[in-house]
């Protein structure tokens, strides 16, 4: 699989990813892709960030969920909880 780079996520911003989670279905929506602080010299990629938003009235919990996309497929993604906003929940993934 190749190494995925904030190139492939920095046209899906605004868009939907579908998260599968006890046999359903959830959607988030990618509202942030951004670089962090460059990396050590021996990185394999430049360290981005993305922030997903879902409107489910319920917290779901840090773990690695398999998340689909039209353009970029399937790809386990870790997310974590970091805030909750009056439209739903924001969750962020690190790769670095």
């Amino acid at each position: 699989m190749e190494l995925l780079t904030l190139e492939h996520f920095a046209g899906c911003v605004n868009e939907p990813f579908s998260a599968a989670l006890n046999g359903m279905d959830v959607e988030f929506v990618l509202v942030e892709a951004r670089p962090l602080p460059p990396p050590s010299a021996n990185a394999a990629r430049a360290p981005f960030s993305l922030l997903f938003r879902n409107t489910a009235p319920v917290l779901f919990p840090q773990q690695i969920y398999p998340m689909r996309h039209a353009r970029i497929g399937e790809v386990g993604i870790f997310l974590v909880p970091i805030a909750q906003e009056r439209a739903g929940f924001l969750y962020q993934a690190v790769f670095n």
